[in-house]
């Protein structure tokens, strides 16, 4: 029975915490990064719990293996040809390069193909058959729920970005579109987008304000055709693919930022590329996605951001911007405070950063000694009454394992006890609540 619990509590708590979540990018485009190994103690010291790599190099699966920290791994745009031409290929990789490596590296995204519409070689019309076969080699894995495959876009990808509610994908992508869309909508996967308000400014600062980008208006923008209010261009270029998607009817398909950030430094005429505007953008960021408030078209929306990137990359090529988008230097030192928790700046460099996870520091759970008959009042009221949005305890939503009362209960009575001020009051349910200050899955 107790071991029952703990699994029901340590299974509720990644629901109750996983909201919107923020990730970083790692890329390696350097000659003077850290080992893997060395990377992996900055990411666990940094409770960073989620990372984007962009190929599978086994001594970074090797690196991360059983430190918890979830794995976006990537097949690059050059490797696209033999993955596309035969499942074998696919099926091999996955035994040899994968497989010996899981599940103790935790990979749980395969990026299939970078920003291939940005290429000139054409590699577009590789991208769903390499994706449908990589999905073949999973199933026959039996990973195919557990690993979801997708492919990163740049925005690029759109005609039309504004006003966000006239967003349309560009029509001499449609062949390579449409098949990716229906792989996606089929397979519960997310479209990947990678979002830089600060280029959108540093191309156009007549039209774009750079408080805009920041998340620092004080002015809003409308949508003329919608009504809806912006205040970041971050929102706006989100719904943006939200309308492009629905004007072809993929309304299922939920979307992942798999690139964001700003740099720190850049070349002469590239003056918004500071420091401060680095440290105000990431940290605004943040702040947005952690709170679930989701964009003007999709309020409340989940939202999983990767920022980029971990470290200044040495090796990138074209203006300075492009080597220094990093957090931190190759010697692992902080390039500015980032507020990781969304309340207010930390130092970096401190080993007791706020999880990214979110900020709670107690949650309210049912008592294990309440009545089922007491559980289910609980309950029903929160979510009635209570005013709780209990969507995510429906069969096949992802708080409904384990489906027992207990867990159901606990995850409504927490809802409720964080929507209303986290106070006592909150968590009594008739005596039936029971605030804790530990997170109880440890």
């Amino acid at each position: 029975m107790h071991e029952d619990l703990c699994f029901a509590l340590s299974t509720l708590l990644v629901c109750l915490c996983k909201g919107s979540t923020i990730g970083v990018c790692y890329g390696r485009n350097a000659d003077d990064l850290p080992t893997p190994d060395k990377v992996a103690q900055l990411v666990k010291q940094h409770n960073i719990k989620y990372l984007r790599i962009y190929d599978s190099n086994i001594q970074v699966l090797k690196a991360f293996a059983n430190t918890g920290v979830e794995l976006m791994i990537g097949i690059p745009n050059s490797d696209l040809l033999p993955f596309a031409q035969f499942q074998s290929n696919a099926d091999s990789w996955l035994k040899n390069s994968i497989l010996p490596y899981y599940p103790a590296a935790k990979i749980t995204y395969i990026t299939v193909g970078a920003e291939v519409t940005e290429s000139t070689d054409n590699s577009s019309s590789l991208v769903v058959p390499a994706m449908q076969n990589v999905f073949t080699a999973l199933k026959k894995a039996g990973l195919h729920k557990r690993i979801k495959v997708s492919s990163t876009h740049s925005l690029g990808v759109l005609s039309r970005s504004f006003p966000p509610s006239a967003g349309a994908f560009n029509s001499s992508h449609a062949h390579f579109l449409k098949p990716l869309l229906e792989f996606l909508a089929d397979n519960q996967s997310p479209f990947m987008i990678d979002i830089y308000p600060y280029y959108a400014y540093r191309d156009s600062p007549n039209n774009v304000s750079l408080d805009y980008a920041l998340f620092q208006s004080s002015s809003e923008v409308i949508d003329p055709n919608t009504g809806l209010l912006y205040t970041n261009m971050f929102d706006a270029q989100i719904d943006s693919i939200y309308f492009a998607l629905m004007a072809l009817n993929f309304r299922t398909i939920k979307i992942m930022v798999t690139e964001t950030g700003w740099p720190s430094k850049g070349s002469p005429k590239e003056k918004a590329a500071t420091p401060d505007n680095a440290q105000i953008y990431n940290t605004n960021l943040i702040r947005h996605v952690i709170n679930d408030s989701g964009t003007p078209a999709k309020r409340g929306e989940e939202l999983d951001v990767y920022i980029f990137s971990l470290f200044n990359e040495n090796r990138k090529p074209g203006l300075e911007s492009e080597r220094n988008w990093g957090l931190f230097y190759p010697d692992q030192t902080s390039v500015y405070n980032l507020d990781f928790s969304g309340k207010g700046v930390v130092d970096m460099t401190d080993s007791n950063v706020t999880s990214l996870n979110g900020t709670t520091t107690t949650w309210c759970i049912a008592s294990t000694k309440a009545s089922e008959a007491d559980l289910q009042n609980a309950l029903d009221w929160a979510c009635g009454p209570g005013n709780v949005d209990c969507s995510a305890i429906q069969p096949s939503q992802p708080c409904y394992e384990p489906d027992t009362l207990l867990s159901h209960a606990s995850f409504a009575i927490n809802s409720y006890y964080q929507q209303n001020g986290a106070t006592d009051i909150a968590c009594s349910f008739g005596g039936n609540g029971v605030k804790v200050d530990k997170n109880p899955s440890m």
